[in-house]
């Protein structure tokens, strides 16, 4: 039985998650392709009836896989729809939180890049920023901006972290790197951007502190191009523009743009960046961040069961063999959503161990990205399932797709 179908035999007995939310109304699982199963189910909550969509990923059949969806760009926004149907995927969802807006720095290009790490296809497209840096709710204590969710190349999904290890290599000495591809540096470091990253401004990234957002950009910084592992180019701030394939651009700024100042053009300089797992021994195949709520059956000590929106979240169970993708609705009538605290229920209740929040919506400074899509069987392109919050799909910068075949 899969474990969409536990939960509807457990709610017809009257079974109910912890938190006080209630599954019922549900609908018969539908296929959508060979390991994929949809599914839609009502939960009566603490703030009132919610709605949940539910896309149920067997990944211990080899015709299905997940991976990363993204627009080509770490600093790029696309809908859902679009990106599951541009990568071919049968399904999808939205993915980490983001840099929204820029409020709080008049001027400067908020960049839509997520939070924390992202890996597709195997490699590295970013790190994660300083914890201040993050945007989304408040975390659970103890979990940081490195947290992940992924799938390894032995297809099992899991929880984990992943933690940026780099240097710059120049004649006089070696920088530590502290960021790559990321629209947040920690203060008096060097961070690398490279094509990955696209062709949005790399400002903001000397803006905030690592425990605050808010803080004033910086106005010490210094920006170096690298190609073919020499200094090219030099300039006294970030920049903004593609990044050619084969180059990467460095900024710093306080003490690394001091460093970085140092450089000449023909210098000879090297760049070398990896992400390590905490963890895993697997390498992951494909990752994306957000903060986990649910570990080893047991949600995390210090969730919010006060404060209610739309939401998105995974489940992982049977041993990371299964990949439980969950969104709620929003439409008026179940917009007031579930806690925090909520989803750690409902995703056990779904039968998942483990259980990973991602980007949703109906906060009081978020529009709802929260999205999932899902490609009817003999359909050419995927449909939106639930409704979101704010009447059509949001732009997000990454999420997670379904592929069968």
């Amino acid at each position: 039985m899969t474990a969409l179908g536990t939960l509807a035999g457990a709610a017809l007995l009257g079974a109910a998650p912890a938190g006080g939310a209630e599954a019922d109304g549900k609908t018969a699982a539908s296929r959508i392709a060979p390991g994929v199963e949809y599914r839609q189910f009502d939960i009566a909550a603490s703030h009132g009836k919610a709605r949940a969509h539910v896309l149920d990923v067997d990944l211990s059949n080899k015709s299905t896989n997940v991976g990363l969806l993204y627009p080509g760009a770490v600093g790029a926004r696309s809908v859902v729809s679009a990106l599951a149907d541009g990568a071919g995927a049968v399904g999808g969802i939205n993915g980490d939180f983001f840099n929204i807006s820029e409020t709080q720095h008049p001027g400067v290009e908020a960049t839509g890049a997520p939070v924390g790490p992202a890996v597709a296809h195997g490699r590295a497209l970013k790190a994660a920023v300083p914890n201040g840096q993050r945007f989304g709710p408040a975390m659970p204590p103890g979990v940081t901006t490195e947290a992940v969710l992924g799938v390894g190349y032995d297809r099992r999904a899991r929880l984990d972290s992943l933690r940026l290890d780099g240097e710059v290599r120049t004649q006089q000495t070696r920088l530590p790197l502290g960021g790559l591809n990321q629209y947040a540096l920690p203060v008096g470091s060097v961070g690398a951007f490279t094509s990955d990253w696209g062709s949005t401004s790399r400002v903001r990234s000397t803006c905030g502190t690592d425990t605050n957002r808010g803080a004033p950009c910086s106005t010490d910084t210094h920006e170096v191009t690298v190609r073919d592992g020499r200094v090219v180019a030099s300039a006294a701030t970030p920049g903004s523009g593609p990044v050619a394939r084969g180059t990467t651009v460095l900024v710093g700024r306080e003490a690394g743009a001091q460093e970085l100042r140092k450089l000449s053009v023909g210098e000879r300089v090297g760049v070398k960046h990896r992400l390590v797992a905490a963890e895993s021994r697997s390498r992951f195949r494909f990752a994306l961040g957000g903060f986990p709520v649910l570990r080893d059956g047991a949600p995390l000590p210090g969730l919010d069961a006060a404060t209610s929106a739309v939401r998105t979240a995974a489940g992982i169970s049977d041993d990371g063999r299964r990949l439980l993708l969950l969104s709620l609705d929003g439409s008026p009538e179940f917009r007031t959503g579930l806690t925090i605290a909520e989803v750690a229920d409902t995703l056990r209740a779904l039968g998942a161990q483990d259980g990973f929040s991602l980007d949703g919506g109906g906060s009081s400074t978020l529009v709802s990205s929260a999205t999932l899509v899902a490609k009817l069987p003999g359909a050419e392109s995927v449909t939106v399932r639930n409704n979101p919050s704010g009447g059509v799909e949001r732009p997000v910068p990454n999420g997670i797709g379904v592929f069968s075949g």
